[in-house]
């Protein structure tokens, strides 16, 4: 005989991941599983349940809301307690009302889903072929909301009505597309369009005749998720010469796009890049990044994807439209942002044919507006672990919780190349997708949008604003002029503090650190150009320990696109006059002597640039980080490392004496793949040298390795094992990029610790 217990009555509070990745419904179909009666109602970022049935199921509800979530979802249990049963007749989702900002969570972007792909390729389906399907489980998120909470109305689907079948997917709990924002079908969705210069062509045509003409050889401008691509043949060597002319990109390496075919999707990757399981399983997971990943031996791509570099960056199909594209060509094809270079990627349909109308004369446009640009993701695997280049569509925003509140909501800007906006409040900050370089009016336009899209979207009014320590960046600049309370951050402490904050969330733990803290140039306390230097402590509370040998930089700023002009700057600090460079250096010899347009700096990202001028390798680079890139790929051999001497001041900072590489960089009779292997191997036995000789008067619990100089694959690793040898715990940064697009995060960081 079966024994019934008295009903009673629950009430559930849910935050976290739980917007636009269908909860509602997985908890309306929860219920009926469980034969309850209640409702469920979204509070723009938390969840509220209420449940009433037998003590038996209420229990085995509450658990399930969490072990059986759906795969998006990432739910967190605010609270769960009895209330007073009222005895509901049915289970209902109610209209959504508004929660606190404190509880607000911005999906990303979402890669296309298996079932959603399998109804696109079924012959049949009202959806077949349609560039724009999605559900609950797949689809834009943070590119098409305008505000919450997150209901169609409030996203730039809302001026597509829903044709009568999709509504009836729409308001029915027990489907898929329930309330997924973004849902349409090709009777009142978006629409695909090809403008050539002969006319335009709409829908199912249009993407045929993008296929043909990328069959010819041509370049087309393909709208997608978060922006355009610039999009050819991958193994169409004039398509690329012309696309690298155009855009004028005559070195940058350009991103591949691969066909994915389920289980044997990666097989076409594999036949021209090495790949194991972990890039396998980075390549295939939910956010479809941009993976660097070496090419093969026996590739047949062509060398003018990466002139230069031994790595390409792949990666899978994650738009329906992709899909369809990829599947009917069945071969890889070039996809780079669609921008003018180290601008955001374009969103808007005229202006994209206005901006990139040198480089192609064909669009392939759809009419579903962008609310804001969201380029594609990059991520490298060094040292085991996926590390995160590039923030961007399927990762951002990224969201942490902290182990501490923020005295007061603050609004971090960012440098000013790799620029990210990042917002703290509470026990809260949020890191903003990559915006680009602030050099150009449409950066900082996007930087002003980003800014208040944030603010708007999270509901939280800044109370001061933290910016980089340097007053001529324009995101210091514009700070300057909020009229609110301005915090300078010096640029190397922000890098420390955003890899210390990390780690102490990721890993709950917390200590004293040896912060290398290794990039171009950026703006130390003492008024030099730092980027070599060793920080000691914990975010707010830094101390510069080491640092590389000092050296003056003939001509500025202009080093960091000339490194010959760093080569030279090696050799006469180290007394070396009869080495040639690509100009005549009588005169700016005489101006480095007097310091004149000379500034004095420490940073390693300008050895690297020395260094590869001086193997030959580069004179000049047309991108950022070119010429320590080429000296990563060239590196291979056994050879000795060199030691750098320290020596220590009366102050007690430890100076690294770098000059015995610059005699063995030009031994001509050392092959120079070795001579590129002895660099980096003496800087990595270097930094092992500083953490000894710090440790053993300044004691610390970990080491970190941050800084765009540590993107280097060859460099991290080679340091990571050397320490972990020696016995430190050594640590990179994983969620965070550990360039600048990450020390919007550390300034947030550095501004509590320091002033909260």
């Amino acid at each position: 005989m079966v024994q019934h217990t008295e009903p009673e009555a629950r009430r559930w509070v849910v935050t976290g991941r739980v917007q636009g990745v269908g909860f509602r419904p997985f908890v309306f179909r929860l219920a009926q599983q469980f034969s309850l009666t209640g409702r469920v109602q979204n509070l723009s970022g938390q969840v509220l349940i209420e449940a009433e049935g037998e003590k038996p199921m209420l229990d085995a509800f509450g658990a399930a809301l969490l072990a059986e979530a759906p795969p998006l979802a990432q739910p967190e249990m605010i609270r769960a307690e009895k209330i007073s049963y009222r005895k509901f007749d049915r289970f209902e989702i109610v209209l959504s009302s508004v929660a606190a900002a404190a509880e607000i969570h911005i999906p990303p972007d979402y890669f296309l889903c298996d079932d959603c792909k399998r109804e696109m390729q079924t012959l049949g389906n009202r959806r077949y072929r349609y560039p724009f399907i999605n559900c609950t489980q797949c689809g834009p998120r943070y590119t098409l909301i305008t505000r919450l909470p997150y209901d169609r109305l409030n996203t730039t689907m809302a001026g597509f009505e829903l044709c009568s079948a999709c509504r009836v997917e729409y308001e029915n709990p027990l489907d898929r597309r329930f309330h997924a924002e973004p849902v349409a079908c090709p009777a009142c969705g978006p629409q695909l369009s090809l403008v050539t210069p002969v006319g335009h062509v709409e829908r199912a045509a249009a993407l045929a005749a993008c296929v043909s003409v990328l069959r010819l050889g041509e370049i087309v401008a393909v709208k997608g998720i978060g922006g355009y691509h610039l999009m050819c043949d991958a193994n169409n060597s004039t398509a690329i010469a012309r696309l690298r002319a155009t855009k004028n990109r005559p070195h940058k390496p350009l991103a591949l796009m691969f066909p994915w075919r389920g289980a044997d999707g990666l097989k076409r990757v594999q036949q021209e890049l090495e790949i194991d399981a972990e890039a396998g399983a980075l390549l295939c997971a939910a956010a479809r990044p941009i993976v660097l990943l070496r090419q093969r031996m026996d590739s047949k791509l062509p060398e003018s994807l990466a002139p230069g570099l031994r790595e390409i960056g792949a990666m899978l199909p994650y738009s329906p439209l992709h899909h369809l594209l990829l599947d009917e060509l069945d071969k890889p094809l070039v996809a780079t942002s669609g921008n003018v270079s180290g601008e955001p990627v374009l969103t808007d349909n005229t202006e994209a044919e206005k901006r990139l109308g040198k480089v192609t004369r064909i669009f392939l446009h759809h009419d579903r507006p962008i609310a804001r640009p969201a380029d594609d993701p990059v991520m490298r695997i060094v040292a085991g672990k996926a590390r995160l280049i590039r923030a961007g569509r399927g990762v951002a925003p990224i969201e942490f919780d902290l182990p501490r509140s923020f005295a007061q909501p603050l609004l971090a800007v960012g440098g000013h190349m790799k620029n990210s906006i990042a917002l703290g409040w509470g026990r809260r900050a949020v890191l903003a997708p990559h915006i680009g370089d602030l050099d150009a009016p449409r950066s900082l336009a996007v930087f002003e949008q980003v800014i208040a899209d944030f603010q708007r979207l999270y509901g939280v009014i800044p109370q001061a604003v933290v910016c980089d320590a340097h007053a001529g960046y324009a995101s210091s600049r514009w700070a300057a002029h909020q009229g609110l309370p301005l915090i300078r951050v010096w640029h190397h402490q922000a890098h420390a503090s955003a890899l210390a904050m990390e780690h102490a969330m990721e890993h709950h733990r917390d200590g004293a650190w040896l912060m290398f803290t290794w990039d171009g140039v950026g703006l130390g306390e003492d008024g030099a150009l730092w980027g070599g230097e060793a920080l000691h402590g914990r975010p707010g509370a830094w101390r510069r320990v080491a640092r590389m040998q000092p050296f003056r930089l003939p001509g500025g700023e202009r080093a960091g696109r000339e490194p010959w002009r760093s080569g030279a700057a090696l050799c006469w600090e180290s007394g070396i006059d009869d080495q040639p460079f690509p100009a005549d250096t009588i005169l700016l010899k005489k101006a480095w002597e007097k310091g004149i347009n000379s500034p004095v700096t420490t940073a390693v990202g300008r050895l690297f640039d020395g260094a590869a001028a001086l193997l030959g390798l580069i004179d000049r680079a047309s991108y950022e980080g070119q010429a320590g890139m080429y000296l990563e790929s060239v590196a291979a051999g056994g050879i000795e490392a060199i030691d750098l001497a320290l020596s220590q001041d009366a102050s007690g900072l430890f100076t690294v004496n770098w000059k015995p590489l610059i005699p063995a960089l030009l031994k001509a009779d050392v092959p120079v793949t070795q001579r590129a292997m002895q660099f980096h191997m003496s800087l990595a036995r270097s930094i092992v040298a500083q953490a000894q000789c710090v440790h053993a008067s300044t004691p610390f619990d970990l080491v970190g390795l941050t800084g765009g100089v540590f993107q280097n694959k060859l460099l991290a690793e080679l340091a990571v094992a050397q320490l972990a040898a020696a016995g430190f715990d050594a640590h990179l940064p994983e969620r965070i990029p550990c360039n600048d697009g990450g020390i919007a995060f550390g300034q947030l960081a550095e501004a509590e610790f320091a002033h909260g």
